[in-house]
């Protein structure tokens, strides 16, 4: 591993070690998801609430109900105070019907949201606009034991009202609005009722927020949750807490989302990320010997040739050389020239001259001096070295 290697993986590892070190050390951003569930401890969760359960109604049972009112209520005789707090709740039809009935019976339900599909009983929504951006929302019970108590709450959110009620039907329990600094109210109305329905009652109430962590901890509005909840006087001792119409109930989509949901789990899926990486860095590498290189076997021909040759030279077989060079010679006219040396004539003088780019006395003049070696028996180192200078002519002008 070369060292410049080794530097770059040494500052990737203190990279990796100070990040895991910043996300450790970094102060959590505040969670303002819309949970409205009882276990969650963010500010807009219902863990107080549902805590202090058995302290507002202490002769009461509290039991939590996780499934849909429609499949609790149904063909069983139930009975109790059925609590809903979530921002949006839509029940369908015969989910309602089943309310209905449950009410018809004696009970009570309460419900706590923006909006609900009440139109069977005739109720309808809407929501108001503050004038100016100071303006604070303000709520207020009309029970006299209140006192005319108005409570003021400092986060965003959607002041609703009921914007269409039966006066003859409701009993107005609270209104909502906004007011300034001056005291100017702006935008009231009322959002808290209680309908009566057969031998029980439906309290609708438009505001979910008053019943969160966050303003449960806001001193003194915890006043005005516990005021709405003392409405809440049925005679049966159970309490039936809804967990089903949650907006931050307990859900797992997959195993992944249980594993980034959870910080241990987080960090140990991130680990073994690292790790896998560091693995395939190093060791997924195809690991064997190295394989040795084998140079290819040298050409020996021109040695060879060379061999021959000063053999011939120094034993004075000019002649042997000579031969030797013609057959070459007439080798090349047939491979580069194209021309076939069976008969050597005028016509074959002609073809080589022209196809060479010589004139065909030159030619003729090599072929000439070719006859007179073939005629001899032996020729001097002279007469072979005449020879090679008219080859070599012709080759160098021919490639030329």
């Amino acid at each position: 591993m070369s060292k410049t290697l080794k530097v770059y993986i040494s500052l990737f590892i203190l990279a990796v070690i100070g990040m895991f070190y910043y996300e450790s050390v970094k102060p959590k951003p505040i969670n303002w998801f819309p949970s409205y569930a009882k276990k969650h401890k963010i500010p807009f969760g219902t863990y107080i609430l549902y805590q202090e359960l058995t302290q507002l109604f202490p002769d009461k049972e509290v039991k939590d109900i996780a499934i849909s009112p429609y499949i609790y209520l149904k063909n069983k005789q139930k009975e109790g105070t059925y609590i809903f707090i979530d921002q949006y709740i839509n029940f369908d039809e015969e989910e309602f019907n089943q309310l209905l009935t449950f009410v018809s019976k004696g009970n009570d339900v309460f419900l706590s949201t923006k909006g609900c599909n009440i139109d069977t009983l005739g109720l309808e929504t809407k929501r108001i606009h503050k004038k100016k951006i100071a303006d604070m929302p303000y709520f207020k019970l009309y029970n006299p034991i209140f006192k005319n108590k108005e409570y003021t709450f400092d986060r965003k959110f959607n002041n609703i009202i009921f914007s269409k009620i039966d006066t003859t039907k409701v009993t107005i329990l609270g209104q909502a609005g906004f007011v300034n600094e001056d005291g100017e109210r702006s935008g009231s109305g009322i959002n808290f009722i209680k309908y009566p329905f057969g031998k029980g009652n439906f309290y609708f109430h438009t505001f979910p927020e008053a019943f969160t962590n966050y303003q449960l901890l806001n001193n003194p509005n915890e006043n005005y949750a516990a005021g709405v909840l003392s409405y809440l006087n049925n005679t049966s001792n159970i309490i039936l807490w809804d967990s089903y119409y949650k907006t931050g109930k307990s859900r797992i989509s997959s195993p992944m989302h249980y594993i980034l949901s959870q910080k241990s789990l987080k960090w140990a899926y991130l680990f073994t990320l690292i790790g896998v990486l560091f693995f395939v860095f190093f060791e997924g590498k195809r690991k064997q010997r190295s394989i040795p290189v084998i140079k290819p076997l040298k050409n020996q021909t021109l040695a060879f040739t060379r061999t021959i040759a000063n053999m011939y030279f120094e034993q004075q077989e000019h002649k042997n050389i000579a031969e030797h060079q013609i057959q070459y010679l007439l080798e090349y006219i047939r491979t580069k020239l194209r021309v076939p040396t069976d008969t050597i004539n005028k016509d074959f003088i002609t073809n080589v001259a022209s196809r060479s780019g010589k004139s065909r006395e030159s030619v003729q003049q090599l072929f000439n001096y070719i006859d007179y070696i073939h005629s001899k028996n032996e020729i001097t180192e002279l007469g072979l070295e005449q020879l090679n200078k008219m080859i070599e002519k012709l080759k160098k002008e021919t490639e030329d």
